[in-house]
């Protein structure tokens, strides 16, 4: 069975896996790219960048959110003044708990979730192995020697990692887009990567050549009976002072079979967790942020606190979501125990079931087994 472009391929064996990475899913001397599963009539269209159209969230120039006040991105000097206001401290180390159960027994329709760091999970389904907004280096920053620098290894080596066939890139933010470890996982696996709008041609700059670039509610098949969906988020892009908003950023809901993985990527709360339960259904198992959320008077509109996010979960529908942005890099005033505490306070105060929203260790696996 078969992915098509029109060109080469992606291959996959008799259980589902893939077997190669031969197609170019974004070209840069193309502006539309039609997939279609081989003897199915569905077809996605991917545009190149610069063609996107004019939306709701793009007016041809630069991206926004039409759940916030038009215009509306954190400014240079409100970023320096939260940048530089009093913060916790937080301790310089911190030792990881956890090992990793990479070759644990799966069932056929079986889902594995490995907690890496931040907000980069392994996904494991049906021989097809996935990384969100990998980050594997020593700080989150452009500059080696200054930025936000991470208290705790990831809870797994990079070459332990099994062949990695998917990325997902929820937006361009430095802890988000690592290129050290983008470059890494170029060189020893070569995978597809799936970006948001705009950020195509930075992610071929590294090397890649399997790239699809995403404006929201748009899909991508990537066998039969899989798909991957990019979801509206509510949040901001910029790698330097110049690139405001010329990017768009979202999240993933991973479809397999009848299982649902949702993947929150960065943003603060806002209508489009129901949006997303509505058009694509409700996930089994959702990852959503928890961290990063003080002070509120600048991150409340980009990053939830913990009971935003039990808020996100519930008009999910999720069964189970898992809290992530926390704990590896100090990017707010909060401490850094601080989101756990408040997010089983949220859990108590909305009467939920506590084990039906966690937090995983850096390093441990939940296997969510098929009904």
């Amino acid at each position: 069975m078969s992915i098509s472009n029109g060109r080469a391929p992606l291959n996959f064996t008799s259980d589902g896996s893939l077997q190669a990475h031969s197609a170019t899913l974004l070209a840069s001397d193309e502006t539309t790219h039609e997939f279609a599963d081989q003897g199915s009539s569905d077809q996605i269209r991917v545009r190149a960048p610069k063609t996107w159209p004019v939306s709701d969230h793009f007016d041809g120039q630069r991206f926004h959110n039409p759940t916030l006040p038009t215009g509306f991105a954190p400014t240079f000097s409100s970023a320096m003044k939260m940048i530089f206001d009093k913060r916790s401290r937080w301790p310089a180390a911190v030792e990881n708990a956890s090992v990793p159960r990479l070759r644990a027994m799966c069932g056929t329709n079986d889902i594995a979730i490995t907690f890496v760091n931040h907000a980069t999970f392994l996904i494991q389904c049906k021989g097809l192995n996935i990384l969100t907004d990998p980050i594997w280096s020593m700080r989150a920053s452009p500059i080696q020697w200054l930025g936000p620098k991470r208290v705790r290894e990831p809870g797994m080596a990079i070459d332990d990692l099994p062949r990695i066939d998917l990325i997902l890139i929820s937006h361009n933010h430095y802890d988000h887009l690592d290129i050290g470890t983008l470059r890494c996982l170029q060189q020893k696996f070569s995978p597809i990567v799936l970006v948001a709008a705009g950020d195509g041609e930075l992610v071929r700059s590294i090397g890649f050549t399997n790239i699809c670039e995403f404006d929201w509610w748009e899909e991508l098949q990537i066998r039969p009976g899989c798909k991957v969906t990019f979801a509206p988020t509510q949040h901001f892009s910029a790698r330097g002072i110049r690139d405001r908003q010329r990017s768009l950023w979202g999240s993933y809901l991973i479809q397999d079979g009848d299982r649902r993985v949702y993947f929150g990527g960065d943003g603060g709360y806002s209508t489009h967790f129901s949006d997303i339960k509505r058009r694509l259904g409700t996930p089994d198992v959702a990852m959503l942020g928890i961290g990063a959320y003080e002070p509120r008077w600048f991150m409340s509109p980009m990053h939830m606190n913990p009971a935003e996010a039990v808020q996100a979960h519930q008009d999910l529908g999720a069964t189970q979501s898992i809290g992530m942005h926390h704990g590896t890099f100090q990017m707010s005033a909060e401490a850094i125990d601080r989101p756990l505490v408040d997010l089983a306070a949220a859990i108590r105060m909305a009467g939920i079931d506590e084990t039906s929203f966690i937090t995983l260790r850096e390093g441990e696996t939940r296997i969510y087994r098929a009904n």
